[in-house]
């Protein structure tokens, strides 16, 4: 740290790079060793935080279960539920929502039969939300007040008890970390009647590193080249690793574990030297207008280089090319010119690249010294810009000679009041895993790097006139997130800069978008991956001509869906602006995502397709497709019995593979696919479906279908349970999957149906099935008798014709959400529900492109697996199996 003869004076982390006082780094000793500067620390818990209130407990839930819920009708929501960081430039909160969960009797009956316990989970009051990130400048700090107040944060939100029954709460108290937890305490007080309490920031910011480490699973990311490669971090060799803090200076942080970390150097040329110098040699008035000079400068103009020292040549003896900096600024000391002759642009270049290089070489050599491959950047300087992460990354490449390799994090603006966050005694982050949380990104989410456009956007309302104001102007989307004029502040979004220059890329589309983490404690990695480490979901890489591909499909795909949410929601004023909303918002996502592929984190197809329906939900569209999907069952439903008296004419084998025809066939009713809906104009939905069938000529594209056959008719019961995860709605799963599963209950396997949480297209949801199962059997009693065992129908059916007196006794049919809201599915997130049923489940049945092809094509499981699909995607076709459109896929992959 930066030596000061006139005395030590504490001054904020952000500002010093560390949180400790000014003091002049140790001197090695005789031996050439350097003592550290700290021993180990061990994280505080404060206890402030209130404590529960337990008067009118009583225990929710069914008695058999082990671990019940228990709620708490008197205990108020404001639990530790803002945390802020408040440097000497920007605020950083860090804010937890509240997400209730219920659960339907068909829920509670599955888990009581799947022997589902998750009271445990429910111990903290955090867990089952949602934690925001959100910037405020400092200078703007009234607007973080009133953004607070509006919400009223320190309160626990205005749907907390305490809110809505007008008590207010004595001795408030909010976690904060920075040197304004001192400077602005007074005005906390006055505004809001809280108390700051201030924790310490170094261990704010280790916290807030390792949560962030273990619990998202692409935090990390190396910048080479201007190019973002993310890392994933395997949490049992997390420790030990180098945090290096740049703020105005620097500290260089050896991270033990959880709690355990000390400081073991810096430097106090850090980001304030360069800001200093900077200020004083051109006339930028801030950090990231000096920034943004760097990515037009040419250091060449003032930096000695090797070539100018060897007359244009490399030294080539000791590994030196002509382009390597000699001496910063040494160019400077022969030329006869005065400060006003250098162009700003160079100045900063150089400036930046002294810096960076600098901080570089000793983050390696603490590295070296204490054996550590791993070294991550973050802090006020780094702000996602990407030649400060090029240049920093370049001279730990070098110095390691490709060995270390310098790595940043997506949240890195937010470890310190992430931190805080944690500070409180009992806050539930500690038992997450990456399983627990998604991230999605809403319009008027924050963003990185250091600029903020836009005021916080308080409700949908306020939202929709934001977007109508400003992110589209004609037809051309001018941003990807709701953003005011230029200097306007607040939370919002991006500003793209008027040009970019020869340079590596512009600091908008180099820095990275942070989104809202939902806190989801009843996901779970799926039991029956073979590696769940080494699982990709994604079949196909989304690189940059995939995503232009897919760009295209969505936006031309878009007025289509537009039209039908609208329509869903009786195709009011209101449903039609908040439809223009929605498209203009999600084609912002697409712009944001061609101009940075690595914006949102690493994005697959399933993470594309999930975000259009996050896209919908967000301006309250929660089932597009809703009236689509009830018309296409009743009708598939009307034409059932015929088609189960067909099917039980025949002998099993031809049952068999009539069945999976029909599986095959019916998938074709997809509205996902513009070449399928364009089929629908030409007959109603048993004629296509007929015509379908009719076209299934074996061999398929891929035809496993002999080998699942000798599997499942070689003997009475070939499975014990078999796990069966649905498509669409209508004809695809009345005609083709319920049929499928009534032969496998036939069989004696118990059948779990695997269908969506939330409504993605016309894919059915768990909350829709039931109702279908329930229609289905009123016709068949092998059904029906499945869906009682399986509490599907919980009284009997009276007057309904038994067709199944001489059937033995059913072995039960269920239904399980996966946890999803897409057409594709992840098995590194799903419900509770889903892998509580996997724990018996041998046969694993995958249907549709989105979970069979898109996702999952070339997953391995620990049990037997069916993928069926038909492929209604020429360019998919073309680059998995080199086929055609319509092609059908029928994988089987039986465990070794």
């Amino acid at each position: 740290m930066a030596a000061n003869n006139s005395g030590e004076a504490p001054i904020p982390l952000e500002e010093a790079g560390g949180g400790v006082k000014h003091e002049a780094e140790p001197q090695a000793d005789g031996k050439g060793k350097a003592p550290a500067t700290s021993t180990t620390t061990m994280l505080h818990r404060s206890g402030s935080r209130p404590q529960l209130d337990l008067s009118g407990a009583a225990i929710h839930g069914a008695l058999e279960d082990r671990n019940p819920t228990i709620l708490l009708p008197n205990q108020s929501d404001d639990i530790s539920h803002l945390a802020l960081d408040i440097g000497g430039s920007l605020i950083k909160l860090v804010y937890f929502s509240r997400h209730a969960d219920t659960e339907d009797k068909r829920k509670l009956s599955t888990k009581r039969r799947l022997e589902i316990f998750t009271g445990a989970r429910r111990s903290y009051p955090v867990l089952g939300g949602r934690l925001h990130f959100v910037k405020f400048e400092t200078g703007k700090l009234n607007e973080c007040l009133d953004f607070i107040s509006s919400k009223q944060l320190h309160r626990g939100g205005v749907d907390s008890p305490s809110w809505r029954s007008g008590v207010q709460p004595d001795n408030i108290v909010i976690k904060t970390t920075g040197g304004g937890a001192y400077k602005y305490a007074d005005l906390f007080k006055e505004r809001l009647g809280v108390s700051l309490e201030k924790e310490d920031e170094m261990d704010c910011l280790v916290a807030g590193s390792n949560f962030l480490l273990k619990a998202i699973r692409h935090e990390a990311f190396t910048h080479m080249d201007g190019q973002k490669e993310y890392v994933q971090i395997d949490q049992n060799d997390m420790f030990p690793y180098l945090l290096v803090n740049v703020g105005s200076g620097v500290s260089i942080i050896k991270v033990d574990g959880h709690g355990k970390f000390q400081r073991v150097s810096g430097t106090n040329v850090g980001g304030g030297t360069y800001w200093g110098l900077g200020r004083l040699m051109t006339e930028c008035k801030s950090f990231d207008e000096l920034l943004e000079l760097s990515q037009r400068g040419d250091n060449s103009t003032i930096d000695m280089l090797v070539g100018d020292i060897y007359g244009g040549l490399d030294y080539s003896k000791i590994g030196l090319s002509a382009s390597t900096i000699a001496s910063s600024f040494g160019k400077t000391i022969s030329d006869n010119k005065e400060l006003s002759e250098y162009r700003p642009e160079d100045i900063s270049l150089s400036l930046l690249r002294m810096i960076s290089y600098n901080i570089g070489q000793i983050s390696y050599l603490n590295a070296l010294r204490y054996g550590l491959k791993r070294i991550l950047f973050g802090g006020f300087f780094i702000r996602g810009h990407a030649y400060t992460m090029d240049t920093i990354s370049f001279a730990v490449h070098f110095w390691s000679k490709g060995e270390a390799k310098a790595m940043f994090l997506r949240h890195e603006g937010f470890l310190g009041a992430l931190g805080a966050f944690m500070s409180y005694e009992k806050h539930g982050l500690d038992d997450l895993s990456a399983h627990h949380l998604v991230e999605r990104f809403p319009m008027g989410a924050p963003y990185v790097g250091g600029k903020i456009h836009g005021p916080p956007l308080g409700d949908l309302n306020e939202k929709i006139s934001w977007m109508e104001k400003f992110v589209q102007k004609g037809t051309q989307i001018t941003a990807p997130v709701p953003m005011g004029a230029p200097a306007t502040t607040g939370m919002g979004g991006f500003e793209r800069p008027t040009s970019k220059g020869d340079i590596l890329r512009s600091d908008a589309s180099a820095a990275l978008n942070v989104g809202v983490l939902h806190l989801v404690p009843s996901l779970d990695v799926f039991p029956l991956l073979e590696d769940p480490k080494t699982y990709e979901p994604n079949t196909i890489d989304l690189d940059q001509d995939e995503f232009k591909y897919w760009f295209t499909l969505l936006s031309d795909h878009l007025p289509d869906l537009v039209e039908k949410a609208v329509a869903s929601e009786g195709g009011t004023d209101d449903a039609k602006r908040r439809g223009d909303a929605f498209a203009h918002a999600f084609s912002a996502h697409l712009a944001r995502l061609m101009e940075e592929p690595a914006a949102y984190g690493k994005f697959g197809l399933a993470n594309l397709l999930e975000l259009r329906e996050e896209c919908l939900r967000e301006f309250q569209f929660f089932d597009a497709y809703a009236s689509i999907k009830q018309r296409e069952n009743e009708a598939s439903l009307a034409v059932l019995p015929d088609l189960l008296m067909e099917l039980d004419s025949m002998d099993e084998e031809a049952r068999l593979l009539a069945l999976i025809e029909g599986v095959l066939a019916a998938n074709i009713f997809d509205w996902g696919s513009k070449a399928c809906v364009d089929l629908y104009h030409q007959g109603t939905i048993i004629e296509i479906y007929r015509m379908s069938r009719k076209k299934m000529q074996r061999p398929w594209r891929i035809d496993d279908f002999d080998i699942f056959k000798m599997r499942m008719l070689k003997k009475d019961r070939p499975y014990k349970r078999a796990l069966i995860s649905v498509d669409n709605s209508g004809a695809d799963v009345v005609l083709g999957m319920l049929p499928l599963a009534r032969e496998l209950l036939r069989h004696g396997i118990e059948v779990v149906l695997v269908a969506n949480s939330l409504p993605a297209l016309n894919d059915v949801t768990a909350n829709e099935l039931p109702e279908i199962v329930a229609e289905a059997a009123k016709h068949c009693g092998i059904l029906r008798k499945a869906a009682e065992a399986g509490g599907l129908i919980v009284d009997a059916m009276a007057g309904i014709q038994d067709d199944a007196k001489d059937e033995p006794a059913s072995v039960p049919l269920m239904v399980v959400e996966n946890g999803c809201g897409s057409p594709c599915i992840d098995f590194r997130q799903v419900s509770s529900e889903l892998a509580a049923a996997a724990k018996d489940a041998d046969l694993l049945i995958l249907e549709g492109m989105g979970r069979a092809l898109h996702t999952n094509l070339n997953a391995r499981f620990k049990c037997d697996a069916l993928k069926l699909a038909m492929v209604k995607n020429q360019r998919l076709a073309e680059k998995l199996f080199n086929g055609n459109i319509y092609d059908c896929i029928c994988k089987f992959e039986p465990v070794s």
